[in-house]
């Protein structure tokens, strides 16, 4: 990649931003092919814009309760976004669902992160219903964004153990952590066009395949 030409990315939040951190903290790194261009909340007093700030990032609040129609605010954020040359839009926390028209015209340029192993534990509370259903992994999804929620076509996923004393507290922190470490990965594979989309479907290039078995719980004899 030539010097100083790297992938513009948006953020889009509503809260913490502890995966926006997660990523300004990947651009730090001058080999990271990535920089972030602005970070948009929907919340003034979102805590992520402080550490926007802080990383001397232009930050840009956009209240969705001052606009009548969705379309209005998202138009809004799609000129703020353009006014900062954004290649690529990632949803870290961002608690507003989008039109169609929205990430039609973002279209395999707008990614998200959900904290469960899609397509299972859709929506909300997806700790709690993993640990009450019983399943013994649960973990993070990096994908594209479709017009259904929490749905497209998925780039990166990571596993964790569900165990059995755990709350979904407890689950979250794990799963969290996870997710720091995947959305600047899926990031980098973007910007260096590592994937492409093919019948809905994320294709890589230059991968190495494992057949790792993971057992959860580890019993012993």
């Amino acid at each position: 990649m030539a010097e100083n030409i790297k992938l513009k990315v948006g953020v889009l939040i509503s809260g913490n931003g502890s995966n926006l951190q997660s990523i300004i903290d990947a651009c730090e790194d001058p080999n990271f092919p990535a920089e972030l261009s602005i970070v948009i909340s929907n919340k003034a007093e979102a805590y992520g814009l402080g550490r926007a700030k802080k990383a001397n990032i232009k930050t840009k609040v956009i209240e969705h309760q001052n606009f009548q129609h969705r379309s209005d605010f998202e138009k809004n954020i799609t000129k703020a976004l353009i006014n900062a040359n954004v290649e690529l839009v990632c949803l870290a926390g961002f608690m507003r669902i989008l039109t169609d028209t929205f990430v039609y015209s973002w279209k395999d340029r707008l990614i998200n992160v959900h904290p469960s192993l899609l397509p299972i534990f859709k929506g909300l509370n997806t700790h709690q219903r993993a640990i009450e259903c019983g399943v013994k992994f649960s973990g993070c999804t990096i994908h594209f964004v479709s017009s259904s929620m929490d749905e497209g076509p998925i780039i990166l996923q990571a596993a964790v153990p569900v165990h059995q004393n755990d709350t979904s507290k407890s689950l979250a922190e794990r799963v969290l952590d996870a997710e720091h470490k995947l959305y600047p990965m899926a990031i980098r594979l973007f910007a260096n066009k590592k994937i492409w989309i093919e019948n809905d479907l994320v294709k890589f290039t230059n991968i190495e395949d494992h057949n790792e078995i993971l057992i959860n719980p580890n019993i012993k004899n």
